[in-house]
């Protein structure tokens, strides 16, 4: 056997192994086939097989050597496959993050990523879900090849489904089949949304924001597949995106959201700066209004101007004072409006008022304790704001002011005629004349006040008591206090009123019981005293002020303390007891206790016996017409009235003590009915 042989044409070796019957390939056909084994190594059509095949065959390797170069070919091009994949990847994900850079809309931009997501991971769905750390719930957001409407608006329950897991373990998370998914994360509403779209395989990663997770993308096939690590690596950075996409929008929506609480702040801070500014200038104008002295017109009129709605203002009576506009309305009689008030000058400040038409508020005026009366706001189209109900008050508070100025200067004047009064019910000769100089400087002929009236009050009210008075009265007389009383000196000829008219004008001015008395008026002496000059002047006045102070101590010794009496009616009794009430107590109960004590332990009617008796000039027949009874129960009960007074009883001057003491306890039952 030949040890060698020339490689040449298609000579074969001389040894057992077989030899490729093929020619040297000369420099042509050698170029062209590398070329090809080029092309096929980079062309990416898949046709090229049979290409790369004829063309190992032309450069006459051996089997072996054309194994090497083919598998050598096809890794070259999966590796430019995936080359060229991660590029197509990279330059989505860049696309992905200017579109971050550049979109405002945190909707539109998600949207985008889902669509994305569906593109580059060839998958039949893809969809976010946001997570609610509040309640742990997931819900779809939005989507990208979803068909089933059911899907769309999934939410899926705390601690179920593959997303809950995805939250909790904060790690991507897959399954190849989800119907093989574990049972206990199972839920109905998850798996008849995936059954209605079909889904097979889902892939999930995490949307995280630090510590916090923000939702789940997800990626989803209707067939079975095993998704690669580099497939899960490109939805995460997806993610990635998402989360910051989903971040931006929460935080646009933070921002718009804190832009439109800043310009509505702005707005109701500008506003409420408008409104103090007009209340500073509309308080200065009330100031001025009072500085000026028009008392409390110009205030309704400013504050009916400022506001833009009728304002009365009216005084502790309920009588309007001033006004400004027309509330058509007679507010005194309204309980609602009543009772604002009342609420007003509990708390001091504006009240709003339910259920009048035409009426909307009220504001007391008040100073400490002091009520001088209100202001009342008719309804407008303009609604009170807090800063307008504060300017109320304050006009509240400057008609409070302007009260007591006014009060001043009544009081002034209530000193002024206390004085006048006191020097005129003098009986020195040098304070008279003194007083009837005096007060014809401010009107008043001291010579024709010829009647005096008396009321006796709780000490705290007298002021009021003789402001009510000096209104009423008027320049007709001098009204003021004087030794514990009020006091009014008039003159009959010039004033209508008599004493019940005048106690009914003090008794709704002043709480309280009210007794005024009038005593009587000696025509005589007032004439002996116009016709002697100032030599008796007073004189008259004075004695009736005595009698009438007798009286009223009189009468409280009777428990009588309200009503209007003539002292006429207790000369004899005031003369008698005079001041000395313990006294005037003892008669009463040492001369008829007896009989009334009687009658109270038997139910009997001796004291009404015994008062028709001393009526009927002692004459027991005359009793028995009056009460119309027979003689002889008169008789009968006369003797009774001797077993209780004692048998000398009907003698002179025993009769004549029980005669008054049944008088002064007829007059002071009268009395308290009266009151």
């Amino acid at each position: 056997m030949m040890d060698t042989s020339e490689r040449q044409g298609g000579i074969v070796s001389t040894d057992d192994s077989p030899v490729r019957d093929s020619a040297v390939p000369n420099s042509a056909d050698a170029t062209s086939a590398i070329r090809a084994i080029l092309a096929a190594a980079t062309d990416r059509d898949d046709g090229v097989a049979d290409t790369l095949s004829a063309a190992l065959t032309r450069l006459g390797l051996d089997a072996a050597d054309e194994r090497g170069i083919t598998d050598a070919v096809l890794r070259s091009r999966r590796e430019q496959a995936r080359l060229r994949r991660r590029e197509h990847e990279l330059a989505e994900l860049l696309s992905s993050a200017r579109e971050l850079a550049e979109l405002r809309d945190g909707g539109a931009l998600l949207d985008r990523l889902v669509e994305r997501a569906h593109a580059m991971m060839d998958c039949d769905v893809a969809y976010l879900s946001e997570f609610d750390s509040g309640t742990g719930t997931l819900r779809v957001r939005t989507t990208s090849g979803s068909v089933s409407p059911a899907f769309r608006e999934l939410l899926v329950p705390a601690g179920r489904g593959l997303a809950n897991e995805i939250v909790e373990s904060r790690a991507p998370q897959w399954v190849a089949r989800y119907r093989e998914y574990r049972e206990d994360r199972h839920e109905g509403g998850i798996d008849d949304a995936v059954e209605a779209e079909g889904l097979v395989s889902l892939l999930g990663v995490p949307m995280l924001s630090d510590d916090d997770v923000l939702g789940v993308l997800f990626v989803a096939t209707r067939d079975e597949v095993q998704f690669l690590p580099e497939q899960i690596a490109v939805l995460s950075a997806l993610a990635d995106h998402a989360s910051v996409a989903l971040q931006t929008a929460n935080a646009m929506r933070n921002l718009r959201r804190s832009d439109d609480d800043a310009r509505e702040a702005v707005e109701r801070l500008t506003s409420t700066l408008e409104e103090r500014d007009r209340a500073n200038t509309v308080h200065q104008e009330l100031v001025q209004a009072v500085l000026a002295g028009g008392g409390f017109a110009p205030v309704a009129q400013t504050l009916s101007t400022a506001l833009e709605r009728a304002v009365l203002v009216v005084d502790e009576s309920g009588r309007v004072i001033a006004a400004s506009g027309e509330l058509g309305v007679t507010l005194t009689t309204l309980a609602p409006v009543v009772s604002a008030i009342a609420e007003s000058r509990a708390n001091g400040h504006s009240v709003a008022v339910s259920g009048v038409e035409g009426v909307e508020a009220v504001a007391a005026l008040n100073a400490g304790a002091q009520y001088f009366g209100a202001m009342i706001l008719g309804t407008s189209a303009v609604v009170l704001s807090p800063v307008d109900n504060r300017t109320v008050e304050r006009a509240a508070q400057v008609g409070a002011l302007l009260a007591l100025q006014h009060q001043a200067v009544v009081d002034a004047e209530r000193r002024l005629q206390s004085e006048l009064v006191a020097d005129v019910l003098s009986s020195r000769r040098e304070r008279h004349d003194d007083a009837t100089i005096r007060a014809k400087r401010i009107g008043i002929a001291v010579s024709e006040l010829d009647t005096v009236v008396v009321f006796s009050l709780a000490g705290e009210h007298r002021s009021s008591a003789a402001r009510a008075l000096g209104q009423h009265l008027g320049d007709r007389a001098l009204v003021g206090e004087h030794r514990g009383f009020v006091v009014a000196l008039v003159a009959s000829e010039r004033i209508k009123a008599d004493v019940i008219e005048l106690h009914g004008i003090v008794a709704a001015a002043v709480p309280g019981p009210v007794l005024a008395v009038l005593p009587p008026r000696d025509d005589n002496e007032r004439g002996d005293s116009q016709r002697s000059g100032s030599q008796r002047a007073g004189t008259p006045l004075a004695e009736a002020f005595s009698v009438a102070t007798r009286t009223t101590r009189l009468l409280a010794a009777l428990d009588v303390h309200s009503g209007a009496v003539l002292a006429a009616d207790y000369l004899p009794y005031s003369v008698v007891f005079g001041n000395d009430t313990a006294a005037l107590r003892s008669f009463l109960e040492q001369t008829i206790g007896a009989v009334r004590a009687y009658d109270r332990e038997r139910g009997a009617e001796l004291l009404t016996t015994l008062r028709v008796f001393i009526r009927s000039g002692d004459s027991a027949t005359r009793t028995a017409r009056v009460l119309n009874f027979h003689p002889n129960t008169i008789f009968q009960r006369l003797d009774r009235l001797t077993s209780v007074l004692g048998d000398d009883w009907r003698d002179e001057e025993r009769l004549f003590r029980i005669a008054m003491a049944v008088r002064l306890d007829e007059l002071r039952e009268r009395l308290h009915l009266d009151a």
